[in-house]
């Protein structure tokens, strides 16, 4: 058949499918008890100064007054005009966007999605998501120079989680083999191999240099020797347990004489982390997605989500292959007479945190997998002076898990940039307690005790989700970043959002989940003729490690926000007493910059209807200031109750909107120069609205933000880093 062009297909956010149907329990399984305004540990941290970049971990504010910061803007109102707002006194232009050179001598075509696959592979990636600054000293030596306290010159490091293929294309992605109207069919194939190519180019992370200007203003350089893209070419390190058994990642490609524990690419790369020691930590999300397995895929692929086509619209299996398999690669079914012939294990390559030296554009990036197999949404480490550091970790899907890795090796704040840390420790899960307490459930070989199915340490590696749901983790609605207060060492994670809850209490049906105290919301929430149901809005929890110890077995926690809009319910839904000027739904992205101000930005569909994805400023208090709450949940004609501990309320004085970014894109990845002069935002597929066709004749009306319209002529929107300032030169949010 000729090849044809797709229509655009309507998806599950893969996040929302859920894998997990472990029986674990829900805190609705427990006995839910009213927590006190003072059940949590309180008390200073003490023993010492923590440096994690120019963060420092050196106190704890834990009275019930105000905290010394305060926030120094008018809140932005909400909006659903395709701009990028920001507050009075701020300026915020495009520093960053797809398609921009690393090198010189590249231009830009006449259209975006005209680059070539070889352009993209030294040009800016797509779905601009986490990043991190990183202070560069002078010279160009290799490996650079770090300089923690530069704000003139820096390294600016990014997640490129995924594509909008309707956009990279000129007529979207090529298939064969679609039924008469037009759609997918099982049998429906990719017929140009550029194409993917493409894709695989758009992926990963880019390393781009800084530096001012002689105006002041700060400027990607072009041609630095630090620019660098990482892809899902891009050969990777495994390292960690899985060594010990490379008979679990064995393919065709590491079979290749000197390719033992390499592995090809990294994908999917969502939220991010920082290591004390100056490194970045890119952290694969969705990789299960890209995966085909034709026959019958096993419990362990299955519990990951891995199945016949994966996304939709990739397929890059099915294309015509490259001559070194880059595209067959992603088909796992068995071929040959054992696995050092074909790519049934390609999957067990991804799914981990890769840690990348940016000072180093020769260093080959390193997959940790002593931190675990899962869909990663972040990795923020805790630290104090002569303890073990912790690192802490959601698996974004739906019901499954929050964890952290506690290494081996004290900090000391002397470590060297190149070591192997996150390689020995041990990887802990969480299981949150009814009454406000909960404990860490280590992930070893002497804690599963399952000679079978964890026989060793790699095994527990490459199948965590499993052996979390064999140790009676507990299921979470979508665990999404995690951030630590550089004030008082508690740890925030945000929990975007439900579709599946039920009332506590009531029958289920399906595979429906009742809530708990730890995801304590079920309800309905009508937008036009449509009915959402389940924890609709998303809310946002703050744990605090007993004795303030980051290698602690167990821990207090309370709700600190619940997203809900300002007019909602406030006994049961706006429960935190949002007003118009932090209501929000679907916390995503987290960040705390070194003032101890944490910053929110959403990632929405249930509010998009009233205003466009958001980033919030926050002075949060502490775990345990607030008090038990009982919630009425009513949805699917059933009603029920659950206990929980809530944060104090919100007001504009300590929670107030920033920002909010123009239609259909989500707001995710922040960071600040060290001065605190410069704010880097990313603004992930703006105008993103269903195909290249109605995209090409949308009502979208980019203004001169031309960040959200590449060139003159050309009306697809890219995925952008923006840099905010105050017009005083003033220090960002306060």
């Amino acid at each position: 058949m000729d090849t044809v062009k797709t229509a655009p297909a309507i998806e599950l956010s893969p996040e929302d499918v859920g894998t997990n149907t472990s029986n674990n329990p829900h805190l609705s399984d427990l006995l839910g008890t009213p927590v006190s305004r003072r059940q949590a540990l309180l008390g200073g941290l003490s023993g010492g100064v923590a440096l994690i970049g120019g963060m420092s971990l050196a106190g704890c504010t834990d009275s019930d007054d105000a905290p010394p910061l305060a926030l120094g803007f008018s809140a932005v109102a909400k909006s659903t005009a395709d701009v990028l707002t920001v507050p009075a006194g701020y300026t915020a232009r495009p520093l960053i966007s797809w398609g921009q050179p690393l090198v010189a001598g590249q231009a830009l075509p006449a259209r975006i999605h005209d680059l070539t696959s070889d352009q993209q592979k030294n040009a800016i990636g797509d779905h601009h998501d986490g990043m991190d600054y990183f202070g560069l000293g002078a010279g160009n030596t290799i490996p650079g120079i770090p300089d923690h306290n530069s704000s003139s010159r820096g390294l600016l490091v990014m997640n490129h989680e995924a594509t909008t293929e309707d956009f990279v294309h000129p007529e979207g992605p090529s298939f064969n083999n679609l039924d008469a109207s037009g759609n997918l069919t099982n049998a429906s194939a990719r017929t140009v191999t550029e194409e993917c190519l493409k894709e695989m180019a758009l992926h990963g992370v880019s390393i781009t240099e800084l530096a001012k200007d002689g105006a002041g203003q700060l400027q990607v350089v072009q041609n630095s020797l630090y620019n660098r893209r990482l892809t899902v070419m891009t050969e990777m390190q495994l390292s960690g347990p899985i060594t010990a058994k490379p008979e679990l990642t064995r393919t065709r490609f590491s079979a290749e004489a000197g390719k033992t524990n390499r592995a090809r690419g990294t994908l999917n790369n969502c939220a991010f982390g920082r290591t004390p020691w100056g490194t970045y930590l890119t952290c694969e999300e969705n990789w299960a997605g890209y995966f085909s397995h034709a026959g019958t895929p096993t419990a362990e692929q299955s519990r990951y989500g891995i199945g016949l086509h994966g996304f939709q619209q990739l397929r890059w299996y099915s294309a015509p292959d490259t001559a070194d398999q880059q595209l067959s690669r992603f088909q796992l079914n068995p071929t040959g007479a054992s696995s050092s012939e074909d790519f049934r294990n390609e999957a067990n390559t991804f799914g981990y945190i890769v840690e990348v030296d940016p000072y180093d554009p020769n260093s080959t990036p390193k997959k940790r997998t002593a931190l675990g197999r899962m869909s990663h949404e972040g990795c923020w480490p805790s630290v104090r002076a002569g303890r073990q550091m912790a690192f802490y970790m959601g698996d974004d899907n739906r019901n499954d898990y929050f964890y952290k890795f506690v290494t081996d090796a004290v900090y000391t704040g002397g470590e060297q940039r190149v070591n192997d840390i996150l390689d020995s420790g041990t990887l802990y899960v969480a299981k949150f307690d009814g009454n406000g307490g909960g404990q860490w459930l280590p992930l070893t070989v002497a804690s599963l005790n399952d000679a079978a199915k964890f026989p060793t340490q790699a095994d527990i590696c490459v199948n965590t989700r499993l052996a979390a749901d064999a140790v009676g983790a507990t299921k979470m609605d979508r665990p999404e970043w995690a951030a630590v207060n550089p004030l008082n060492g508690e740890v925030y994670l945000t929990l975007t959002n439900n579709s599946n809850r039920r009332p506590a209490g009531t029958a289920t049906t399906g595979s429906q989940l009742l809530t708990d105290a730890a995801n304590p919301r079920a309800y309905e929430d009508a937008r036009g003729a449509s009915t959402s149901r389940g924890n609709v809005n998303g809310h946002t929890i703050r744990l605090r490690e007993s004795g303030d110890d980051p290698a602690a077995t167990t821990f207090n926690w309370d709700i600190y926000l619940f997203g809900a809009q300002a007019d909602a319910d406030p006994a049961n839904i706006n429960i935190s007493k949002l007003s118009n000027e932090n209501d929000h739904s679907s916390p995503d992205g987290l960040w705390f910059d070194p003032r101890g101000v944490l910053w929110i930005q959403t990632d929405d569909g249930a509010y998009t209807d009233i205003t466009n994805c958001m980033m919030l400023a926050a002075i949060p208090g502490h775990v345990g200031d607030g008090a038990a709450a009982t919630i009425t949940n009513t949805a699917n004609g059933v009603s029920g109750n659950q206990v929980t501990a809530v944060g104090k309320a919100a007001t504009p004085d300590t929670v107030r909107r920033f920002l909010v970014g123009p239609k259909g894109c989500e707001i995710t990845g922040v960071t600040m120069t060290p001065d605190g002069r410069a704010m880097f935002v990313n603004v992930q597929h703006p105008g993103e609205s269903g195909g290249f066709d109605s995209y090409d004749q949308s009502t979208h009306t980019f203004t001169a933000q031309s960040s959200f319209n590449v060139l003159p002529g050309d009306n697809r929107a890219r995925s952008v880093t923006m840099l905010v300032t105050r017009d005083d030169g003033g220090i960002i949010g306060l």
